[in-house]
């Protein structure tokens, strides 16, 4: 494999993730209105019994569904995405 390849897959795996991660977010039901009615986030919404606190899985979820994974989640994502992408392409 040569270094572009690596290079190539380091920076999709930072793209993507992002991108990944907010979809899927809002795919189970986070989102800028809220949680949608009859959806996995719903669920888990319920599972709190009507209390969802601050901070919690929940609480976090919903903001990303709402607002996006911000800059230091967008930076995260990126890294850990890169990092997961380029193992995969020295497996490969």
């Amino acid at each position: 494999m040569g270094l572009l390849t690596l290079a190539l897959a380091l920076a999709g795996g930072a793209v993507a993730a992002p991108i990944a991660i907010t979809g899927i977010i809002a795919l189970v039901g986070f989102g800028a209105a809220g949680v949608a009615v009859g959806t996995p986030a719903a669920a888990l919404m319920a599972s709190y019994g009507g209390a969802v606190g601050a901070g919690s899985a929940c609480a976090v979820l919903q903001s990303i569904g709402a607002a996006g994974l911000g800059t230091a989640g967008t930076a995260a994502a990126g890294t850990i995405g890169g990092a997961i992408s380029g193992a995969i392409a020295l497996l490969i």
